[in-house]
């Protein structure tokens, strides 16, 4: 076992001789020790929060969430839900005395209300699956959710019954569905999304919708609580429009539902201004570039010709809110790398115009440094959000009349003993067209100025995302592990702009990702940071098929490590359950439309140019870039016989560290990996 893999596994804390706690270095098992905050939900009064907390739990290997409360001047705090009790989908009712919640036992799934005046939620009823998106009419008398309702189907051939005691193999199963695997669901199930209605006194469950199509996403109720406003896709054949929603009203009582937006695009999380007559919403027009940024759009509450209120304002908005008096919309969006939320004036004369209010929200996405993360606001005008920094992730602050205070120290316990490697930000040029590039250096414990270190680029995904100023255990256990990490934010980044994202449009990878890239590595060796004999590169989904584009057209890193990468965009475009999209989007038309384009942005094109060892990582129930990928690679590389290696990962979807041991030993196998090659 290497040094570093045997540090990172087993290392345990140092005490000094005068008695205190020395800090150490992050080690793989303190994956089991990170606590951080997630949609953190204000009370309409402004007096309460509700979050819930992420624990990782060392005997299930799982993120367990429980539910707590925080007084916003932080003096007071609840525990609603221990961890590991299945609630989630809080929602506050009306007059801010009740919390409605979801919950799952033993494959059981319940509504609960936990009233202030308890100690504990009561159970309302039970559901046949997990409700979800729950939301209170005006007057608190109803809450309306959705919920997966099952659709029996008969077999196209009835297998005979087995006689007693015989042993078959299980049933065939016949797909006929456009979409019929999800990645980190597996294969769908015969049903849909359907909307409940809960009335309160008496208590009364009622499905209101019926329609073969899924009722899914946030709702909203118009102020006489007549109608359910969703997000939806209600036609036929709109497996093969995956950019095409529209918004809905549907009826309370008949489940009618009335189409508001015709536009041809996503028209996404309504949201129903104060007095009940506009209706705002995340959507844009859909003109088929491999990404769009979303804008935010107000029209009126029964549809009508919207107003497109950030056309002018350059990064894409999301989860609208309105404040109290209807002349603004917060909305969050990301800028350089950093989670922000802003406030839109609706009736102003410049519309395009965001006055930023907040910043560094996210650390919700704890493997590494993606934004995330998430707020809400009462009528006082008081902000609920996840804050974050490179040393943490997500605790609950607040935002007040222009003050920030943050109420939760989530993670104190692991911060106060162990040491937090140093994050630097700066920004230099890429060598292929001179254009500004953001990038981070994560430097190990102790970093001396005089030394030069191994040097491991970790590639984000996407490609349409961002990494930031955000704490994430991935790229501290690597400089923990004596490393010097950058990561960057190259070419098709999010938060940089229309005309940033616009350069990857149905070309990628390309020259530009890999100057982008090289060109930080290059900073960092001219710098004295980096050593140039030993450079290693690694990074995940988008980051993978960049990991292995790199290792096509350079021999400087010393080992790679390609996680769940794609390999060959014509094999992709049948198996992913992203086919309908990537064919449509980042491409011009199928593989047999145009083979050549296809191919020429496939690293398996370019493998027998590789000469750098070379591991691959993918999860074997990954169905976003499926473990066939990682294995066109992996065996083009040994035919050519170059040093390489296949992980793969059993009952993992693509998010390799959804567990916690995940995390770990997926660091653990990439040092392994590089510490081969020193």
């Amino acid at each position: 076992m290497s040094r570093y893999l045997l540090a990172l596994l087993f290392m345990t804390g140092m005490v000094s001789t005068s008695g205190a706690i020395d800090k150490t270095p992050l080690v793989g098992m303190d994956v089991f020790e990170l606590r951080y905050a997630s949609s953190p939900l204000i009370s309409p009064d402004g007096k309460w929060i509700a979050y819930t907390v992420i624990s990782a739990d060392v005997q299930t290997d799982r993120f367990t969430s429980s539910v707590e409360m925080i007084s916003t001047d932080g003096k007071q705090k609840r525990v609603i839900a221990e961890s590991g009790s299945g609630y989630q989908s809080p929602a506050w009712s009306p007059n801010s005395q009740s919390l409605a919640l979801s919950y799952s036992k033993n494959e059981k799934h319940h509504l609960a209300i936990y009233e202030l005046n308890r100690k504990r939620p009561r159970k309302v009823l039970s559901t046949e699956s997990a409700a979800r998106g729950l939301v209170w009419s005006r007057d608190g008398t109803m809450i309306a959710f959705h919920a997966f309702v099952k659709v029996p189907v008969d077999p196209i051939v009835k297998r005979p019954e087995a006689p007693n005691g015989a042993e078959w193999a299980p049933a065939m199963e016949a797909i006929d569905k456009v979409i019929y695997r999800r990645d980190g669901q597996g294969y769908v199930k015969d049903g849909n999304q359907q909307v409940f209605i809960l009335e309160m006194e008496p208590i009364r469950l009622r499905q209101l919708t019926k329609q073969p199509f899924d009722h899914a996403g946030r709702f909203q109720l118009l102020q006489d609580d007549s109608a359910v406003i969703l997000s939806g896709q209600l036609y036929e054949d709109w497996e093969y429009s995956p950019r095409d929603s529209n918004l809905y009203q549907i009826n309370v009582e008949t489940g009618i539902a009335k189409q508001l937006t015709k536009t041809d695009g996503p028209e996404n999380e309504p949201s129903l201004s104060p007095d009940g007559k506009r209706l705002a919403y995340i959507g844009f027009v859909d003109d088929k570039r491999s990404f769009q940024p979303s804008d935010l759009y107000v029209m009126g509450v029964n549809g009508g010709a919207p107003i497109n209120l950030t056309e002018g304002f350059d990064r894409s908005v999301s989860m609208p809110r309105w404040n109290h008096d209807g002349s603004g919309i917060y909305v969050r969006y990301d800028d350089h790398g950093v989670g922000k939320v802003g406030l839109v004036p609706v009736d102003a004369p410049s519309k395009s115009k965001v006055k930023s209010l907040v910043e560094n929200v996210g650390g919700t996405s704890i493997g590494r440094p993606y934004s995330g993360g998430s707020f809400s606001v009462c009528t006082a005008g008081i902000i609920a959000y996840t804050i974050t920094s490179t040393q943490s992730p997500a605790d609950v602050a607040v935002f007040n009349n222009g003050s920030i205070s943050q109420l939760t120290t989530l993670q104190s316990g692991l911060t106060n003993k162990k040491s937090i490697c140093t994050t630097e930000r700066f920004t230099y040029k890429s060598s292929f067209d001179g254009r500004p590039v953001d990038g981070w250096i994560v430097y190990p414990p102790g970093y001396q100025a005089e030394k030069r270190y191994p040097l491991i680029l970790e590639i984000h995904g996407g490609p349409f995302a961002n990494y930031g100023s955000r704490f994430a255990m991935e790229p501290q256990l690597y400089a923990s592990a004596g490393y010097v990490v950058l990561y960057t934010n190259p070419r098709g980044s999010t938060g940089y702009g229309e005309k940033f994202t616009d350069l990857l449009d149905k070309n990628y990878p390309q020259q530009g990702d890999f100057e982008d890239l090289m060109s930080g590595v290059d900073v960092m060796i001219e710098r004295g940071v980096a050593d140039e004999d030993r450079l290693y590169v690694t990074g995940g989904s988008g980051g993978g098929i960049l990991t292995a584009w790199l290792v096509c057209k350079t021999n400087r890193f010393k080992a790679a490590v390609s996680q769940k990468p794609v390999i060959n965009w014509q094999t992709l475009a049948f198996t992913s359950d992203g086919s309908v999209y990537f064919s449509e989007y980042w491409f011009t038309g199928p593989p047999w439309t145009q083979p050549e384009n296809y191919s020429k942005r496939s690293p398996i094109t370019f493998v027998n140019q590789v000469e750098t060892p070379t591991m691959l990582m993918t999860g074997e129930q990954d169905w976003r870039t499926p473990i066939s990928e990682a294995e066109q690679f992996y065996q083009g590389l040994r035919l050519n016989q170059v040093d390489s290696m296949l992980v793969r990962v059993p009952e993992s979807s693509h998010a390799i560290a959804a567990r916690p041991s995940r995390i770990m030993m997926k660091v653990a196998h990439v040092l392994a990996w590089f510490e081969r090659y020193p």
